[in-house]
């Protein structure tokens, strides 16, 4: 079948399409019925069904025959080592685990916070908790103490999986100390922490509350899986909120695994025994989807990799892994492949890759200048494709396993079964092909994506569905073209009012991109007492690049003004090394316009090296901004 009679069988039937895609879970029962409207616009998929996730996962793979074939390779350069677990040994690390928490008093839905590294044992500890219906809440590794504090007494955990250290190119990071600041914070104390020492540092354990990870699980029986609803949460993943408070999404075990089996195939085109690799990590969505859940579900080998796109040792890193692993399908953000591009321009570290059929992006909108760059080097499909923490999966992608369409650069191309994605005005009006507007999705969400956020069905409420009644709100602006392909211009937030005029800080992004000298960039809008807003460019140059920066400048202004128009008011830009981001790659520009404008701002929680901050504000002030 060809996209769009896909896409067409589940716009007439959406019921009969999810329970059909429900036919490649095991159930202990099966769901009589796809979609539960009973309280809408809060809706629920598969209520009726018992299942479980760590069966899927893990058990049904070992029961089929494969109990030796590769479940978790773990790949990290940073401490030089490698090793490879197979499904029978994941199922028996995991069921362990799980009876050592049973032991412990952990029941059917408590909750559990896991704080560690890329290391399987996080994986492990993400599946012992399913498999025992026990709600995990995975926190970064390394995160702040008040924001692990926070989540402490958000999700109310009777206990903490921690390790004893990350490792960083540079340095160790000593989770240990993190960690007891944290529960020294919180109101809410853990009944007990479980540690796993790694090489690297062993931790001082508290006594009476840490035990150690090996001693732990010694001599305790293993746990079968305990089936749960079909609406149970699997998890709750916390994002960052604009009002600094953290909003837990809640992700419900059916439609979860229901949606995502369903992508391995349609969206990625892998399936039992393919190589899939997503190089993120545990603490961010797609780390929980396809390193962890996703890959296994579908019976996959999963790669979990501990370094970094460049560093480790060097701008071939990703390619050293894909070949030696074998991976089918690679998942990456843009911002780890423009990192790579700024080291080898040329792309003369990029080898063949013969088992490698795609590359797929998302986390951040894809800029072209990139996109050309990796097809050019890497010689296959590069897919862009957009999805958001509360959705759990693509609402906009390439379907590679139903049909390869063509690509559009700029475009995660089309909308996946289960989204209706509509462009609208302020007044929630569709708006006509071409034209910027607030991007929306008609209710219901497909399965998988949060029913509410934890312990705030109110807040879930004003965020995300009264702006545009009937509509799930995104905070992504955009536009479809003639085709009917997405374009993710910028959130909501960078849409700038030049003088009356609405303007796409992507789109300027987009053209900056594509200057010969330009690694990455960001455009943010500025305060003007004349026109409102104006733009302000920043601009990292590659490596190798000796050329006097104000010639740069000039130059990306010319660009700007003659690929977008005067209308776009582009007259500044500066050069700064790096930019400010978070850790999963995003760049933080409402907080540089904070900075620009001399309001209050708070240090992000997710940024990933707050000195950048310091940086930008010297640059904002040689421009005679951030004086505030």
């Amino acid at each position: 079948m060809s996209y769009a009679q896909v896409y067409g069988q589940w716009q007439q039937d959406p019921e009969g399409f999810w329970l059909s895609a429900a036919g490649g879970i095991d159930w202990v029962q099966k769901p009589t019925k796809a979609l539960d409207d009973s309280r809408a616009p809060l809706y629920e998929w598969f209520t009726d069904a018992e299942v479980n996730t760590c069966w899927n996962a893990v058990d049904r793979h070992v029961v089929a025959g494969r109990g030796k074939q590769p479940a978790i390779i773990h790949d990290s350069p940073v401490t030089g080592t490698r090793h490879t677990i197979t499904y029978a040994e994941l199922q028996d690390r995991v069921s362990r685990l799980a009876g050592a928490l049973k032991a412990r008093g952990i029941q059917k839905g408590d909750r559990i916070i896991i704080y560690m590294p890329m290391v399987p044992e996080a994986l492990e500890a993400m599946l012992a908790c399913a498999r025992l219906g026990a709600i995990h809440s995975v926190v970064f590794g390394g995160f702040a103490a008040h924001e692990l504090a926070v989540r402490i007494d958000d999700c109310t955990p009777k206990a903490i999986i921690s390790a004893s250290c990350g490792i960083e190119p540079s340095r160790v990071v000593h989770y240990k100390p993190l960690l007891d600041a944290a529960i020294d914070q919180a109101s809410h104390k853990p009944d007990f922490c479980v540690i796993f020492q790694r090489e690297q540092e062993v931790a001082k354990l508290t006594e009476g509350r840490d035990l150690d990870w090996h001693e732990f699980q010694h001599g305790v029986a293993p746990a079968d899986c305990t089936p749960v609803a079909g609406n149970h949460p699997a998890y709750i993943l916390y994002t960052s909120g604009t009002t600094g408070a953290p909003k837990g999404v809640v992700r419900p075990t059916a439609g979860h695994l229901v949606a995502l089996n369903w992508t391995m195939r349609a969206i990625y085109n892998v399936g039992a025994g393919d190589v899939f690799w997503a190089a993120s990590d545990v603490g961010w969505v797609v780390g929980h989807s396809y390193i962890c859940y996703g890959p296994l579900i579908a019976g996959c080998t999963t790669v979990v990799y501990e370094g970094k796109p460049v560093g480790t040792p060097d701008a071939a890193a990703f390619w050293r892994v894909i070949n030696e692993h074998k991976v089918r399908s690679f998942f990456t953000a843009p911002t780890a492949l423009r990192a790579i591009k700024r080291d080898d321009p040329d792309g003369k570290l990029v080898p063949p890759l013969p088992t490698l059929q795609a590359l797929f992006l998302a986390g951040e909108r894809a800029d072209p200048d990139t996109i050309h760059w990796a097809q050019t080097h890497l010689k296959v499909p590069v897919i862009d494709h957009w999805w958001q923490t509360e959705t759990g999966y693509a609402i906009a992608a390439n379907p590679l396993g139903i049909e390869q369409l063509p690509v559009k650069i700029g475009s995660p191309s089309v909308p996946m079964p289960g989204f209706d994605v509509q462009v609208l005005d302020e007044g929630g009006h569709p708006v006509s092909p071409g034209t910027l507007g607030a991007i929306a999705i008609r209710l219901p969400l497909p399965p998988g994506t949060l029913p509410t956020l934890w312990n705030a069905e109110d807040r879930f409420r004003k965020s995300y569905l009264t702006h545009f009644p009937g509509y799930y709100e995104t905070g992504d602006a955009g536009y479809v073209d003639a085709d009917g392909y997405l374009y993710i211009m910028a959130r909501t937030d960078d849409v700038i009012n030049v003088a009356g005029h609405r303007l796409s800080t992507g789109a300027m992004e987009e053209v900056l991109a594509g200057h010969k000298d330009v690694a990455e960039c960001a455009v943010i809008g500025v305060a003007d007492e004349l026109k409102g807003q104006s733009p302000l460019g920043f601009l990292c140059l590659n490596k190798g690049c000796n050329r006097p920066h104000d010639e740069v400048v000039r130059e990306c202004v010319q660009l700007v003004r003659d690929q977008i128009g005067p209308v776009a008011d582009f007259k500044r830009a500066v050069v700064v090394d790096r930019l400010p981001k978070t850790r999963s790659g995003k760049i933080l520009r409402g907080t540089m316009v904070k900075i620009a404008d001399g309001q209050p701002w708070k240090m992000p929680a997710t940024i990933d090296d707050p000195a950048i901050l310091d940086e930008i504000a010297r640059a904002l002030q040689s421009l005679g901004l951030a004086r505030g």
